[in-house]
């Protein structure tokens, strides 16, 4: 497929934005320093036409010392500490968000409002092709208004803000942001910056990089859990009486790795450049970023790389199963364009947001090449905003994203396939005011097909929310109740997967006859918002028809269980809730507690059982002590145990961390410059995310000493 129609709608559309969507009100406490880098001063978050956008019903950020705390090599590790967010942590080069109980296609990831235009969402041993240390704000978007940035989203969006097509002109002659860490258990060495110096009074160059270097994660006891340990040690005895003395050998110190998780070292590196000229009629900007990985794929302990390639013989298949570690190099280059045009009449503006990517990752096997996966895409989106008329305003808008997905070699799954889609959407909001009404609507079309196979499809969605929110008068209490019904196309990995998937130790089979996945979803909220307080709570739930999911069915090919996508019926249900309140004064600090928890159930109808990785309940609840100078915080985190499994899964002991941290302002609050260390996992504990395929051989870190230092000047 080419993308030339795509690249001439985009032209007619003058290729669109999307402005992330979120709400006030979120407790979640408030420590920036006057530094550019990770400060959302110059990031208006909430849509200039919508205030409030309440549809949403539950939206979280990290900005500032609380994200440069929080920093990780992957996306999904560092949003963790958010209510309802967990992560894939697949190894520590790759992590997806995990939403709600949501991950993969139902979850969207996003840079300043579009896609990131990577092969993350194919599987879960390929990383996001963001980095964490470039972003000025992350924001996590949750609940029926994401269908916004598309029908597939149930789960929510993770919302990147990066200053790469500059939004304002420094006031200074030239701007420098940077930040550098170092993290003991891994040996993570980190370090990013950025210039922005504006060429004129309306026209402003921006220039960023970063590079982080990892060794393999240090781990507290044993690398593989207990119930996989038990299984490879009986296996080894048996390997033993057979007479197979250096297999059992090799099975039996496989068991018994501990210290550290073997083939687990990454290395990142960024670099970007952007211009923008800025003035009282609009704003157009460009930007052009690099990203190459490098990372290992730890493997499952007990387990040859098997390809199970036909005509092989049987001494070249034994020869070729231990080929050596599994490492990943990824490279992406990106192009994106952001503007905006001041219109004035019944649309104030228009706004419009594209980009595109050409990706590549090859996957090795010691120094053999395996499996080079390509992806090229363009994404695009334009809105009207509507002028705000007696408490009625919106926004009309269009979408398209063309991709094509090549996959060369023993692991190639999925066969080389192309997608195109386009969508209208809509949001509309009325303040009435005690009470608010909000509206979203949105039509997409999405095409796949793969030529080798003859397979082409078309699938069209409809999907649409209504929301109603109540605030008194002192407008510090907030009730609401939002209704949407979800709509979304299967992916390509769900309709033509059939081969060995490494990266989840299964062969998996797709199927060309699925029909869209439809979903009714509800919430209920609650917040207050005062100088001293703010709560958070939301229930929800969601009633799938045509779920999509993937089970074992007993057979085995290629050497590896075969993992099937079925659809039936499925519901999900669970609430999240936040809190944040200073409790006392002593001298200049005052003392904060906070607090969050969650919680998700899911299951397939008609007998399905669980739906697998789903987290289990989690509670998290700290004490900090703030101060223009200094803020001193501990934590506790508690994740229970998780044995409402699958059938094919296995049961994750609960675990408590406490971690500790402390940021010094040396000159001043408003001098931009802040030094800040955590021991994160004090005790040591050996903890594992539910979520994560690769939990039984892949477990958090241990013991984690991180200091950093960011500058703004």
């Amino acid at each position: 497929m080419t993308h030339h129609k795509f690249l001439v709608s985009a032209a007619a559309l003058a290729l669109p934005l999307s402005p992330a969507f979120a709400q006030q009100g979120e407790p979640v406490q408030n420590r920036e320093t006057k530094d550019d880098f990770h400060n959302d001063d110059m990031i208006i978050v909430t849509a200039p036409y919508i205030d409030q956008l309440d549809i949403l019903a539950g939206t979280s950020a990290l900005s500032g010392e609380e994200l440069t705390e929080n920093l990780r090599g992957q996306l999904g590790d560092s949003l963790t500490s958010l209510p309802g967010v967990s992560s894939t942590s697949f190894a520590p080069g790759s992590s997806r968000p995990v939403l709600r109980g949501f991950q993969g296609p139902r979850v969207k990831v996003l840079t300043d409002g579009i896609g990131s235009l990577d092969a993350s969402n194919t599987s879960v041993d390929h990383a996001v092709t963001i980095d964490p240390l470039t972003a000025q704000r992350i924001e996590v978007l949750r609940g029926p208004a994401v269908l916004l940035f598309g029908g597939d989203a149930i789960g929510g969006a993770v919302n990147v803000i990066d200053k790469r097509i500059p939004r304002d002109i420094p006031d200074e002659a030239i701007h420098v942001d940077a930040i550098g860490g170092y993290g003991s258990a891994a040996e993570d060495w980190s370090i990013a910056g950025s210039v922005d110096a504006p060429l004129s009074s309306k026209l402003v160059l921006h220039l960023d990089g970063s590079f982080r270097d990892t060794s393999d994660v240090r781990i507290p006891g044993f690398v593989v859990a207990p119930g996989l340990r038990d299984e490879l040690l009986e296996e080894a005895a048996e390997e033993f009486e057979e007479g197979e003395v250096e297999e059992a050998a090799e099975i039996r110190e496989a068991a018994n790795e501990r210290g550290r998780i073997t083939n687990s070292a990454s290395r990142t590196q960024t670099a970007g450049a952007g211009i923008a000229f800025i003035d009282d009629g609009g704003n157009l900007g460009v930007s052009v970023s690099y990203y190459d990985t490098n990372y290992g794929v730890p493997a499952r302990p007990g387990v040859g790389h098997h390809h199970g390639e036909e005509g092989e013989e049987e001494g070249e298949e034994e020869g070729e199963e231990e080929e050596g570690p599994v490492t990943i190099d990824l490279e992406q280059i990106r192009v994106d364009l952001r503007g905006g045009v001041n219109i004035g009449g019944f649309f104030e503006s228009l706004n419009f947001r594209a980009g595109y990517s050409d990706y590549t990752h090859t996957e090795f096997e010691g120094d053999e090449v395996g499996t080079v996966f390509s992806v090229s895409g363009i994404e695009a989106r334009a809105e009207l905003v509507q002028a705000e008329r007696n408490g009625w305003r919106g926004v009309i808008g269009t979408q398209i994203v063309a991709r094509d997905f090549n996959a060369v070699g023993a692991e190639a799954f999925v066969p080389k396939n192309s997608l195109e889609s386009w969508a209208l959407f809509t949001v509309q909001e009325i303040d009435l005011g005690d009470f608010e009404i909000e509206g979203a609507a949105r039509f997409e079309q999405t095409d796949i097909a793969a030529n080798s196979i003859n397979f082409d499809r078309s699938f069209n969605s409809v999907s649409g929310a209504i929301g109603l929110a109540y605030s008194p008068g002192d407008e510090a209490l907030k009730i609401g109740a939002n209704l949407s019904r979800s709509e979304r196309a299967p992916s390509a990995e769900e309709l033509l997967s059939n081969g060995p998937h490494i990266a989840t130790q299964a062969f998996e089979i797709g199927n060309v006859n699925f029909t869209t996945e439809k979903s009714w979803g509800g919430e209920l909220y609650a917040r207050w918002e005062s100088e001293d307080i703010n709560l958070s709570a939301t229930v929800y739930a969601n009633m799938f028809d045509d779920y999509i999911f993937e089970a074992a069915t007993g057979a085995e090919q290629d050497e590896l269980p075969v993992f099937q996508f079925f659809q039936r019926d499925a519901t999900y249900f669970g609430f999240e809730a936040s809190a944040s309140a200073k409790v006392a004064q002593i001298s200049s600090f005052g003392i904060v507690v906070d607090g969050v928890a969650d919680y998700v159930r899911a299951k397939i109808k008609n007998n399905g059982g669980p739906v697998s990785r789903i987290p289990p309940l989690r509670l998290l609840g700290g004490i900090e002590a703030q101060s223009p100078q200094f803020d001193l915080r501990a934590e506790v985190e508690w994740s229970d145990s998780q044995n409402r499994i699958a059938a094919f899964e296995t049961a994750t002991s609960g675990f408590t961390m406490v971690n500790a941290s402390v940021a010094w302002r040396p000159l001043g609050a408003d001098a931009g410059v802040t030094l800040l260390a955590s021991a994160n996992n004090i005790f040591d504990v050996n903890a594992r995310r539910h979520a994560s395929f690769t939990k039984d051989f892949v477990p958090l870190a241990g013991r984690d000493i991180r200091v950093s230092a960011k500058f703004s000047f």
